[in-house]
């Protein structure tokens, strides 16, 4: 299934799946009352899961309620997930920054040793989230703006200390995750050996959607990962690439830590997936589209605000 959240001209987010080639959305809020969003289907599980299959069948059927896509509005699949964390799991990416962040002339370091032996993360801001189609303000602050081409597992169920090989049974579903990064802020906060801080958080700054397509519906580890601005292509990656796949990630982040349904474990940035590492940045007023192959295309446009 591709599950949504999606609001009407008047009245509160609803949790929705799209068919009919993603033209339509089954309301399922409106079929069924316990699946009145999609923390509520994730949280009941296997049950959660079959109610919205029957409402999907039904609304297929033209007997249940549904929508047409260009008469809603498409939120974040999750406007406020349980938790975000966010990894470096693609090699060919922090080469790529390493060596950018060299000195012409001079030799880039290697990766550090301990890259190698564990997934690192950080705890993104789940109150910066923002869904396809919004527009993304550039903080005031920063005058190098980026985007970062990812996509992330949605826990479903809970659990702590979580063996590798039963991992995946944790993985409700997947979605795209667009990390703008503030990389001048960064550059310079990270300096400190702390980080990133005011370089990823700021409103909007981490962009969820279209959609959370199920497990059972998807391979992880089959996907081209695509980055368009302004409709020309700037990335191009493959998901198999994961030096650190969601089984390391989720193994390691529930080391004496439960994970709860609704959390997000996301990917980092795929090779090639971002400005930095090809040295260009975005400009006000870009378009930047992210698409993954099964899940779809998250689009935001990036607008300048008023300064502080």
């Amino acid at each position: 299934m591709r599950l949504v959240t999606f609001e009407r001209a008047s009245g509160e987010p609803r949790a929705g799946a799209l068919f009919a080639g993603d033209a339509r959305v089954a309301d399922l809020s409106a079929a069924e009352p316990s699946l009145a969003s999609l923390q509520a289907l994730i949280e009941l599980g296997e049950r959660g899961l079959e109610r919205a299959r029957l409402a999907l069948e039904r609304a297929e059927a033209g007997r249940g309620p549904s929508h047409a896509r260009r008469d809603v509005r498409l939120l974040a699949p999750l406007p406020r997930p349980v938790q975000m964390r966010d990894f470096m799991c693609f090699e060919e990416h922090l080469a790529n920054c390493l060596k950018r962040a060299t000195p012409a002339g001079a030799t880039p370091p290697p990766i550090p040793k301990v890259w190698y032996e564990i997934p690192a993360y950080y705890t993104c801001n789940a109150l910066a989230v923002v869904g396809p189609d919004s527009d993304v303000v550039w903080p005031h602050y920063a005058q190098l703006m980026d985007y970062e081409l990812e996509f992330a597992a949605v826990i479903g169920r809970a659990g702590s200390d979580i063996p590798r090989e039963r991992a995946l049974e944790h993985v409700f579903g997947y979605t795209i995750f667009n990390d703008f990064s503030a990389r001048d802020t960064q550059m310079k906060e990270m300096a400190a050996n702390l980080g990133p801080g005011k370089g990823k958080d700021f409103d909007g700054g981490n962009v969820l959607g279209p959609c959370i397509v199920t497990a059972d519906a998807l391979d992880p580890y089959a996907l081209t990962m695509v980055a368009r601005v302004n409709g020309e292509e700037w990335s191009r990656g493959q998901s198999g690439a994961m030096h650190h796949r969601f089984e390391d990630c989720i193994a390691h982040v529930s080391r004496s830590a439960t994970l709860h349904p609704g959390e997000l474990i996301c990917s980092g940035t795929v090779g090639t997936g971002c400005g930095l590492e090809q040295g260009r940045f975005l400009s006000p007023g870009d378009v930047v589209e992210l698409e993954v192959e099964g899940i779809g295309v998250l689009r935001n446009r990036i607008v300048k605000g008023a300064s502080a």
